[in-house]
């Protein structure tokens, strides 16, 4: 027990308080390269090479050729440079009234595509156009092909049609995104507000291409979740909006539609005849409220469990995919003298643990509210009257409780001040053996080679406990516009706002440090399936709707239920009051919360 008293004497100086998601709402993401397609540069590289030694070995004629013009073309739109009509002369190695006829024929027939740089609309920037990103990154698979069935390169386990994680299916490879022509017609700059994560910060890296793309200046402001919100609301009270695109954490949007603080989307996506069907429907149904739309998927974000493989292999463990699994693991694995812990949660005071306990309440088969059973889950979405209850005096969510407290014992030192981020570097640094994450922060050990788990990880649905299923609680954000822009931007936003979402957007942000995507087509592309399974095995549980929506109904209190339990918990592990003490506070404050709006 002096372990475990030791842990509940937690001092409050953890800077996981501070730094709650780790440290990207000051990191300066701008400062890293942002890289559009790496495999398609590789190529590019390659190409350039062989051209040379080619023209430098063999006795050729030179002359006309416009491939160096291309690829030089294509290789500065990746890398996010500005091209123009004399850089191209220069790489040519043409003359410079040859040169000059390729490039007008070449824009001629649709292969460049010349923006104006300047309100005079004297000089341009020329660009790639849709048209030869799709020819490049064809030519270049069809060339690794021939390369490696020729010289005897291919892995034998491996498809001879393999080309950069593609295959001969090219029409699910998403290429590059292309620029927009004209340029985005909205006056002074683009102006974000975003979530602080490895997902937005790759959107961050991406500052230079998303203005070349757009073809305007992008301002853009990253928050941790708590501070987020609150410069949501903030904003909401101004005049006019100081956003023209906000991320919203996808609970948020019960509140935010109620309160009238977004536009609502559903009429724009009819009359723009908006495809929304590629998005996770989990995803797209949390950003609506009352049946309207109000936001875009970016990230979809699941909870689930994390466990390293060799470790389990090794002391002959179970899988957890069960609570009774969970705890026996964590136990025996757990050593905290010799710096291994059995599993790393959220048990900060506050939104933390609330998370972490209404996901455990659904791991036992209970929404937090009265919400209606349906055949897999429960109704999210047509929430009235004694939907709202209160379900707190239940005996799931005193088996949550429970579960809670006995993770105790098999916890890190300063477990009580634990937050999304400290738990991944946790279990990233090799110091926990399981943990509950957030896929939002998986790049830390599933791309970070240095990592201790880096290669040794299972991904697996929230374990499950008594009248439960297993299931992976959604999270991520979605992007909307707030309601008191000046409606003059409405319709460029709008535009930004579905290239932001878009499927080779969400790659781009992939290529560039993230792991999450709300969309099919992207989770389905070979490239993007090769970064990492994790993508893969997200998918495969959209599509067996093991991803769910209901353990954080996004109903206009949300925050304060998720606030109110995060607190009374968290005095309950500290050993100030009893769990069912903590229960019957939180059931009653709920309560009375939900009767003075009204609800019932």
């Amino acid at each position: 027990m002096a372990g475990r008293n030791l842990r509940r004497s937690n001092n409050l100086r953890s800077r996981s308080r501070s730094f709650p998601e780790g440290p990207y709402e000051y990191e300066d993401a701008s400062l890293r390269p942002g890289v559009a397609n790496s495999g398609m540069l590789t190529f590019l590289d390659f190409y350039e090479k062989f051209e040379y030694e080619m023209e430098s070995s063999l006795t050729l004629k030179r002359g006309y050729s416009e491939t160096p013009i291309l690829s030089k073309l294509v290789g500065d739109h990746l890398l996010g440079k500005t091209t123009t009509k004399s850089s191209l002369i220069g790489s040519s190695g043409m003359s410079y009234g040859t040169a000059l006829r390729a490039i007008n024929s070449m824009e001629q027939k649709g292969l460049i595509v010349k923006r104006p740089r300047t309100i005079t609309g004297k000089s341009f920037s020329l660009h790639p156009s849709e048209k030869i990103l799709h020819e490049w990154q064809e030519f270049a698979r069809r060339t690794q092909i021939i390369l490696e069935n020729t010289f005897g390169k291919n892995d034998k386990n491996k498809s001879t049609n393999y080309f950069f994680g593609s295959s001969y299916a090219s029409s699910k490879v998403l290429p590059p995104p292309s620029v927009m022509s004209p340029s985005l017609a909205l006056a002074g700059d683009l102006r974000l507000l975003q979530h602080a994560d490895p997902s937005f910060m790759a959107m961050e890296t991406l500052k230079r291409h998303f203005e070349r793309i757009f073809g305007i200046s992008l301002k853009s402001r990253a928050l941790s979740i708590d501070r987020l919100r609150e410069e949501i609301l903030l904003n909401a009270n101004r005049v006019s909006s100081r956003y023209d695109i906000v991320a919203c954490d996808l609970p948020w949007f019960g509140e935010m539609g109620n309160s009238g603080h977004f536009l609502p989307l559903s009429n724009i996506i009819k009359a723009s005849s908006f495809d929304t069907s590629d998005f996770h429907p989990k995803a797209l149904a949390s950003a609506r409220f009352n049946g309207i739309q109000y936001g875009l998927p970016v990230q979809t974000t699941p909870e689930l469990l994390v466990y390293r493989q060799d470790i389990f292999s090794e002391l002959g463990l179970k899988p957890p995919i069960n609570i009774t699994n969970t705890l026996i693991a964590a136990k025996k694995i757990h050593s905290p003298f010799d710096g291994m812990s059995g599993i790393a949660w959220n048990a900060a005071r506050g939104t933390p643990l609330g998370h972490s306990f209404l996901y455990a309440m659904a791991a036992f088969g209970q929404p937090a509210l009265n919400l209606n059973r349906l055949e897999n889950g429960f109704d999210v979405e047509n929430i009235e009257g004694e939907n709202l209850r209160p379900m707190f005096d239940t005996d799931a969510a005193m088996e949550a409780a429970e579960y809670l407290n006995e993770l105790l014992d098999f916890s890190p030192r300063g477990i009580l001040n634990m937050s999304w981020f400290d738990r991944a570097l946790t279990y990233s640094k090799g110091k926990s053996a399981i943990a509950y994450c957030a896929t939002l922060l998986a790049p830390l050990f599933e791309l970070e080679s240095t990592s201790e788990a880096f290669g040794k990880t299972e991904y697996l649905p929230l374990p499950n406990g008594r009248n439960g299923s297993p299931i992976a609680p959604i999270g991520g954000y979605a992007l909307a516009i707030p309601s008191n822009v000046e409606p003059s931007r409405v319709e460029a936003i709008w535009t930004a706002l579905k290239s932001l979402t878009s499927p080779e957007i969400i790659k781009l942000y992939i290529e560039n440090g993230s792991l999450v995507s709300p969309r099919f087509s992207v989770c389905q592309d070979p490239e993007v399936q090769n970064v990492s399974p994790l993508i893969s095995i997200v998918d495969e549980m959209v599509r067996a709707d093991t991803v769910q929506m209901w353990p954080r109904p996004p109903v206009p209190e949300i925050t304060e239920i998720i606030s109110i339990l995060g607190n009374e918990i968290h005095d309950a592990l500290r050993g100030h009051k009893s769990l069912r003490n903590a229960l019957q506070i939180s059931q009653n404050r709920v309560d009375q919360m939900m009767r003075s709006k009204g609800y019932y």
